[in-house]
C-alpha cells in the first residue's frame, strides 16, 4: 500500500489545520483583517484613483480599514481622490463590513443550496452578537433582506434631492452611496470637505440620514422583537392594550430604546441650548435650520460620521456631549459601534441599585445577571484603558490639541469617523495607531481579546474548578 505523502493541510476533504483550530472569534478578526488587505491593494492600483496614480500604501490601507469598519475617518478626500472604481471598492466594503462577511457569506451558501455548518454558526453567532445559535441562520436572512430593503427605500428617498442636482444617473449613484453609508453607519460622504452641511436646511435629506442612523443603531433584534410586539397587537382582541403589548418585549428591547430616547433627546438639547448663538454653527442658521442640525447632530455622533454644521467649531461643551454619544454609539447586535447602549444603562442600573441599597440590580421587574454587569464592566474598562493608551501615544507622536486627538481617537474606537479637522495631516504612525484602533472598535474590545487568547480546550474541558474563601478588600 502507498503512503499518501501529501500534506495533510491540503488533502481532499480535511480543513486547513490552522483554521481548524481558530475560535469563532479568532476566525472572525482574520477574515476582516483578509478583508481589509484586499480591498487595500485595490485601492493601491492606479485605476482607483482619479489622478491614474497609485494610492501609498498607507493611505489605502487607511481608507480600506475605515470603509470596512464603517468608521469614515478620511485622509484623501473621497470625492476628489478616488475613481469611479475606487468608490465601488469603497461602498463594497462598507456594505460587507456593516453586514459582517460571514453574513453575506452565508447567505451566499444558502443560495447556492449548501449546508451552514456548526462552526459558521458559532462565527455568525459571535458576529452577530447572539446569546444563542437557535434560530441564528434564520436571523441572517432577516438581517440581510431587511438592510437591503431600508437601504432601498433610504436611497429612494434622497434620489429625490440627488436626482435633480446631479442627474439621473450620477444622482442615483450619490442616493445609493449615501443610504448604504447612512445605514452602515459608515460616514463616508461623495459631497467634498463639508460633508452633509450644504443640506443642513434640507429636511428630507435630515430626515432620510437620521432615520436610517437610528434604524440600524437600534439593533436588528430590537427590529425583531418591536416587530413582533405590533403583529400581536394588530392580532390581538380589544381588550389586550398597548401595556400588555409594550410588556411582552424583552428586556433588552426595552433598554435599547428607552436610552436611545434619553441620548436622541439630550443630545438636541445640548447642541440647541449652547450653540444658539454660536455664529460658526447654528447662531446664523434660521429656528427652522437650528433644529435640523440640533436632531442631526444628536443622531449622527452614534457612530454615523456624518455632520451639517462644522465640528471644530463647537463650543467646548457640546464637544464633550458629543464625545459621550460617541463612546456610547448604538446598540448590539447593529451596524453601530461604541461600548453599546445596553452596556451603559447596565452599569447605570447597576450604580443606581447599589446607591439603594439593592443586591440585585433589577429594571423593569427582571434581575440583571452578575456575569452580564462583569462584561459591560469589562468592556468599558477595555474600552477606556484602548482610548487612553492612544490618546497618550498621539500626543507624543501629533502636534494637535489635547481636544482634537481624543477626539479623533474615541472617534475611531467607537468607528464614528467624525473629526475636528486633523485626520489628513496625522503622521505615518498616527495613521497606523488609529487603524489599529478602528479595527478594535469594529469588532469590540470582548471579540479581540477573546480572539487574542491562547486558550487549550482540552485542558480547559479537564479542569478541575477549584473555590477560593473570600475576603472583603475597602474600595471607595
Amino acid at each position: 500500500m502507498v503512503k499518501d505523502e501529501t500534506p495533510s493541510f491540503i488533502r481532499k476533504n480535511k480543513k486547513p489545520q490552522v483554521v481548524k483550530h481558530l475560535n469563532p472569534a479568532q476566525i472572525l478578526v482574520s477574515g476582516f483583517i483578509i478583508l481589509i488587505l484586499i480591498a487595500s491593494i485595490l485601492l493601491m492600483l492606479p485605476i482607483s484613483s482619479n489622478s491614474g496614480e497609485m494610492t501609498p500604501f498607507i493611505d489605502a490601507l487607511f481608507t480600506a480599514t475605515s470603509a470596512v469598519c464603517v468608521t469614515g475617518l478620511v485622509v484623501v478626500n473621497t470625492l476628489a481622490h478616488w475613481s469611479l472604481f475606487g468608490k465601488i471598492v469603497i461602498i463594497c466594503c462598507i456594505q460587507i463590513g456593516g453586514l459582517g462577511f460571514m453574513s453575506l457569506v452565508s447567505m451566499i451558501f444558502v443560495f447556492l443550496g449548501r449546508k451552514i455548518t456548526l462552526k459558521n454558526r458559532l462565527i455568525m453567532q459571535e458576529a452577530l452578537n447572539a446569546n444563542t445559535l437557535a434560530g441564528v441562520v434564520r436571523f441572517t436572512k432577516i438581517v440581510v433582506a431587511g438592510t437591503l430593503l431600508v437601504e432601498g427605500i433610504g436611497a429612494f428617498l434622497l434620489a429625490f434631492v440627488f436626482v435633480p442636482e446631479y442627474g439621473l444617473l450620477k444622482g442615483s449613484a450619490y442616493a445609493i452611496f449615501h443610504s448604504i453609508s447612512a445605514f452602515c453607519n459608515a460616514g463616508f460622504d461623495l459631497i467634498g470637505d463639508s460633508s452633509l452641511t450644504p443640506y443642513v436646511g434640507n429636511g428630507l435629506v435630515n430626515f432620510t440620514i437620521c432615520m436610517l442612523i437610528l434604524l440600524s443603531g437600534l439593533g436588528f433584534y430590537v427590529w425583531m422583537d418591536t416587530y413582533r410586539m405590533f403583529a400581536t397587537k394588530r392580532k390581538a382582541p380589544e381588550h389586550y392594550t398597548w401595556k400588555q403589548a409594550i410588556g411582552r418585549l424583552t428586556l433588552h428591547t426595552k433598554l435599547v430604546w428607552v436610552i436611545t430616547a434619553i441620548l436622541f433627546v439630550s443630545g438636541i438639547l445640548v447642541i440647541f441650548v449652547f450653540e444658539y448663538n454660536n455664529p460658526a454653527t447654528l447662531g446664523a442658521l434660521t429656528l427652522k435650520e437650528k433644529i435640523y442640525a440640533a436632531v442631526f447632530q444628536s443622531v449622527s455622533p452614534r457612530t454615523a460620521g456624518f455632520n451639517t454644521i462644522p465640528l471644530a467649531d463647537l463650543t467646548d461643551t457640546s464637544k464633550l456631549y458629543t464625545l459621550l454619544l460617541m463612546f456610547i454609539g448604538g446598540s448590539p447586535a447593529g451596524t453601530a459601534g461604541g461600548i453599546k447602549t445596553v452596556t451603559i444603562g447596565v452599569l447605570v442600573l447597576c450604580v443606581y441599585n447599589t446607591i439603594k441599597g439593592n443586591e440585585q440590580v433589577v429594571v423593569f421587574k427582571k434581575k440583571i445577571p452578575f456575569d452580564i454587569i462583569t462584561r459591560a464592566l469589562t468592556i468599558v474598562m477595555i474600552a477606556g484603558m484602548v482610548i487612553g493608551v492612544v490618546v497618550g501615544i498621539l500626543s507624543i507622536t501629533e502636534d494637535f490639541t489635547f481636544m482634537e486627538i481624543l477626539f479623533e481617537t474615541v472617534s475611531a474606537f467607537a468607528t464614528v469617523g467624525t473629526t475636528l479637522g486633523i485626520t489628513p495631516g496625522l503622521s505615518v504612525i498616527g495613521k497606523i495607531t488609529i487603524i489599529i484602533v478602528m479595527f478594535i472598535g469594529r469588532l469590540g474590545p470582548i471579540t479581540m481579546a477573546v480572539a487574542l487568547m491562547v486558550r487549550h480546550r482540552d485542558q480547559e474541558r479537564n479542569k478541575v474548578s477549584i473555590g477560593y474563601p473570600e475576603e472583603k478588600v475597602m474600595v471607595g
